[in-house]
């Protein structure tokens, strides 16, 4: 069979995103943090587009009707078509200036942000500045960088000390004995290869001669960890009460030490829509603050109109930048109508949850706020994706009011988060001497009209974080409670 080159020609139909769509797509699940920096980058390589000088007017209920009517008109624009047109101006009249300025303008110099900012010393340089002090022999400076090098943000060495051994090309002994001395640093217990020897060591260091505990922590570890305190009085031959005093002094210990200079970030929500309650109605704005305006300049447009038609590489340049420009604003202004109109929905659907509280908050589900607003449900996706939204009771992630709905006794739709909340509040009034099981948690949740399966009820505990009931009356006995 001869094998050779040939050229066919078909004709074949296949769904393609145009650039200016998969543009407007990636803009939706941006933060306004993340546009600003588009935003940003847009200015910098398209010389058409400028940043309007004065403050945009916010986007509110009196505004949604002209929103509609502006997105209606750019759906219907084609860009080509318009560029030579007389009516160019009047489809994006807000978008140009009357001429040409200069966006240069003198500027303070701010300060240098390491002149204001300082960095919490980490556990890696605090245990590093210990060995420097510590270890003068080259080798075990080496030794001692590497072995802290492997260690977590808990405190705990990651690898064996034959990999230690193995990797460093040193003697085990050698390893061992500056690990040894690496563990006595402050925090007393970093680079233990466990929890028990974390303890041990910290026993040791802070003078805890007291046998009985030793001998928990070395042999009886895995019965705190269940909390299984019977068992344990039981195998040491002790009454409770003289078990939890041993315990106590275990308690006083720190399983992960190296916490201690953890940097801990603290992280601040900018909403992207705030909801505020103004003559009695819930009113949306979208966040626009530090988010700049933009439009083309008309020099540019007017320099297209007079670019002459044997200039051909100018006028495809200025003629390729505009039709960029055009579609970017298209783009802003898609995202800006698609995310106040979820909004809009989310608020009316959980108006009674934003005024009376968390037992009134509704089910809703991606595919429904996607039917009732017109659009795809991947989108909605994107645009609930890192947004936040300002109400009277908080700062809620848009993600947080998607949830699972179940059915009431009366056929009424009830919310997954309400099922919670009544389960968390259950187990914060439970008896202590007797806590409630999973399926008195089920009869006591059908007394209130919802009703759910015990392994229901066991899933919605383990979300919560809540531990089965014999575990909490263990912990509420060695709480004293």
């Amino acid at each position: 069979m001869e094998l050779k080159q040939q050229l066919h020609q078909r004709q074949v139909q296949r769904l393609i995103l145009a650039p200016a769509l998969q543009q407007a797509i990636k803009l939706l699940p941006l933060t306004n943090l993340e546009l600003i920096e588009i935003i940003d980058t847009e200015l910098s390589q398209n010389p058409l587009l400028e940043v309007q000088e004065e403050t945009a007017p916010e986007k509110s209920e009196e505004t949604e009707k002209e929103s509609k009517t502006e997105a209606a008109e750019t759906e219907a624009f084609d860009a080509d078509s318009l560029v030579d047109d007389k009516e160019f101006e009047t489809y994006f009249q807000e978008y140009f200036d009357n001429g040409f300025r200069s966006l240069s303008f003198e500027k303070k110099e701010a300060p240098m942000l390491e002149n204001i900012i300082s960095r919490s010393l980490s556990l890696w340089d605090h245990l590093d500045w210990q060995a420097n002090l510590t270890f003068f022999d080259p080798k075990e400076k080496e030794i001692s960088q590497y072995i802290i090098g492997n260690i977590n943000e808990d405190g705990y060495l990651t690898i064996s000390l034959e990999e230690v051994c193995t990797g460093i090309g040193a003697d085990c002994e050698q390893v061992e004995a500056i690990r040894e001395k690496i563990k006595r640093f402050d925090p007393v217990g970093a680079g233990s290869l466990s929890l028990q020897e974390s303890l041990l060591v910290q026993m040791e260091y802070f003078g805890i001669k007291d046998e009985v505990t030793k001998k928990i922590v070395q042999d009886y570890l895995f019965l705190l960890e269940k909390s299984d305190f019977s068992v344990l009085a039981k195998e040491l031959g002790l009454s409770r009460e003289t078990v939890k005093a041993h315990i106590d002094v275990i308690k006083r210990l720190d399983p992960t030490p190296g916490r201690k200079y953890s940097q801990e970030k603290t992280s601040y929500v900018v909403p992207d829509i705030i909801v505020t309650k103004e003559d009695g109605e819930l009113k949306i704005t979208l966040n626009d603050e530090g988010m700049p305006r933009l439009r083309i300049n008309s020099y540019y447009k007017r320099m297209l109109a007079q670019a002459s038609r044997e200039d051909s590489e100018a006028r495809r340049y200025l003629k390729d930048n505009m039709k960029k420009a055009f579609w970017f604003l298209r783009s802003l202004d898609q995202r800006k109508n698609t995310i106040y109109k979820v909004a809009r929905f989310i608020v009316d659907k959980q108006a009674d949850f934003l005024e009376l509280g968390l037992d009134y908050i509704k089910p809703l589900t991606l595919v429904e706020l996607a039917q009732e607003i017109g659009v795809h449900e991947s989108t909605v996706g994107r645009v609930v994706a890192n947004k936040h939204m300002l109400t009277p009771r908080g700062i809620f992630s848009l993600k947080y009011f998607f949830h699972k709905s179940l059915s009431g006794d009366f056929g009424e739709e009830v919310s997954s988060l309400r099922v919670k909340e009544c389960i968390r509040k259950m187990v914060e009034n439970e008896d202590k001497n007797q806590p409630l099981s999973d399926i008195e948690i089920e009869t006591n949740l059908a007394r209130e009209n919802f009703r759910i399966a015990r392994r229901t009820v066991a899933k919605y505990r383990k979300q919560l974080s809540i531990p089965p009931s014999h575990i909490r009356k263990r912990k509420y006995w060695m709480e004293g409670t």
